[in-house]
Order: structure tokens, then C-alpha cells, then sequence
């Protein structure tokens, strides 16, 4: 066991921190949190990928945080944008937003040491009715999954609240990515699995940080990656969602770092 000052080490190398680091990681999530709200206005027919890019480093320079994603293994940009059938991992550029896209924009910002982690879905234009059931979908199946991180559950019974609400709803949940633990670490144990059994994985315990990110696809739940090694996107071209939250586990439930201040989680908050 570890028994430094950052908390012990499960078996399954999973870190357990302590009760002071989770002021660290609201602070840090939410930051996150307040500039995808912010980047809301900026989302609109005719935008590029690449302003809202801009906009989003901006803002991490002006709160004086450090984009995660900048320089992390060659990445050059401060968000992930993944339109349509993109699955994740979406690199900003020159495309123009059509009317009815459906984007995820993904921040990562660093906060005096510590990783705050949260995407959510945007809409261009009008959201047809098939985008609009899949973003609901994907957003209840992330609570879905985040009712059942407490004390005592496995990370199987986080995978397979999540999976039973999605395929109950005919759609799928992309096995190909996953969440993952962070901290004053970006990317660490466990893998959070978006599909699984009830009681397998490792049990949860007070003191876990990790992110639920569930990808929820219209079609199969099959990807791949382009050339360009970090575009994923759904191999039928199906519509694809995404929402993530970083939460850590306390006494008796979660906590969720990365709540929309202005609550603005859902894309159709001011409908």
C-alpha cells in the first residue's frame, strides 16, 4: 500500500484520496464546467469548429489554467469537438457548422494541479427529432450510471445501469472508449466500462475520482479511427452522442464535480 500524502493505492492500483482533495477537484471542474456554459453562445449555424476551439483556450488562458489537452501526445487543441457521426476525439478545424449538427465539445483544464473532465452535447440550427431522443438518451444513461456509483457497488453495476437503459431505448453504447480514473493526473486506473455485469470490477470506495462518459450511438455500436489517429467515428455513420462527468465516490454516494453552473447541462435548457 501507498500511504503517502496523495492517499493509498487499491490492488487494482485504483488511488483513493483524501477528504481535502475534493475541494481541488471542484475548483478544477468547475472551471470546466462554467466555460462549456459559456461556450454555448458561440455554437450556431455557420460557426467552425475551430472559433469554438479558440474561444474555449481563451478562456483557460484568461481563468489562468492549463488546457489539458494542448501538447498531450501531439494534440494541439483545447477541446474536442465531434460532430455528428463523430464518436470522440473530434479535432477543431475550418468545417462549417450545418443547420440540425449535432457537436460534443470535451474540455479538460489543469487547476492548480488538478484535472477537471466534462463534455456535453450542442446543437446548430434545429435538433430533429431522432438527434433530440438520442442526446436525451445519453444524457439519462449518464445518471443512469452515476445513481449507481456509491460505497460498496462494483464499477459492473455503473457499466450495466447504463447499457440496459440505452439498449432498452434501442441504441447502443460504444465498447471502444471508456472513462477513466484523474486526479492530479489526467488519464489513470480504473477503465470505467460503459456496458457490464452487476458485481464484477473492482468494488467502489470512498475516495475515487474517475469520469462516466457514456458514447451512445443511433446504429451499431462499432467504431474506427481515421487517419489521422484520433478521429473516432461510428462505422455505419449513425448519429453518436456523448456526456461526461467527473465525480468522486464519498460516504454514501458521488460527488459530481463538473455541474453546469448555469445549468446548461442539456443542450435544450432554454426551451
Amino acid at each position: 500500500m501507498n500511504n503517502t500524502h496523495d492517499g493509498r493505492m487499491t490492488r487494482e492500483g485504483i488511488r483513493i484520496h483524501e477528504a481535502a482533495d475534493f475541494a481541488g477537484m471542484r475548483k478544477a471542474g468547475a472551471l470546466a464546467a462554467r466555460i462549456l456554459d459559456d461556450v454555448a453562445a458561440h455554437v450556431f449555424v455557420g460557426q467552425t469548429t475551430a472559433a469554438l476551439d479558440d474561444f474555449i483556450r481563451t478562456e483557460v488562458e484568461k481563468a489562468g489554467a492549463v488546457s489539458a489537452t494542448i501538447g498531450y501526445k501531439g494534440y494541439q487543441h483545447a477541446s474536442c469537438i465531434s460532430v455528428n457521426h463523430v464518436v470522440c476525439h473530434g479535432i477543431p478545424g475550418d468545417k462549417t457548422l450545418k443547420d440540425g449538427d449535432i457537436l460534443n465539445i470535451d474540455v479538460t483544464v489543469i487547476v492548480d494541479g488538478w484535472f477537471g473532465d466534462t463534455s456535453r452535447m450542442y446543437v446548430a440550427g434545429k435538433l430533429s427529432r431522432k438527434a433530440e431522443r438520442l442526446i436525451q438518451v445519453t444524457h439519462d444513461a449518464l445518471f443512469k450510471g452515476i445513481e449507481a456509483a456509491k460505497p460498496g457497488n462494483t464499477f459492473g453495476d455503473i457499466g450495466h445501469a447504463i447499457q440496459t437503459y440505452v439498449e432498452a431505448n434501442r441504441m447502443s453504447v460504444v465498447r471502444d472508449f471508456c472513462g477513466h480514473g484523474l486526479g492530479r493526473v489526467f488519464h489513470a486506473p480504473p477503465n470505467v466500462l460503459h456496458y457490464g455485469r452487476p458485481g464484477t470490477g473492482p468494488r467502489l470506495e470512498e475516495g475515487m475520482f474517475f469520469t462516466i462518459e457514456p458514447m451512445v450511438n443511433l446504429g451499431r455500436p462499432e467504431t474506427k479511427v481515421l487517419a489521422d489517429d484520433w478521429t473516432a467515428v461510428t462505422r455505419d455513420k449513425s448519429l453518436s452522442a456523448q456526456f461526461e462527468h467527473s465525480i468522486g465516490i464519498t460516504y454514501d454516494g458521488c460527488e459530481v464535480f463538473t455541474p453546469s453552473p448555469a445549468g446548461r447541462f442539456h443542450p435544450t435548457y432554454d426551451t
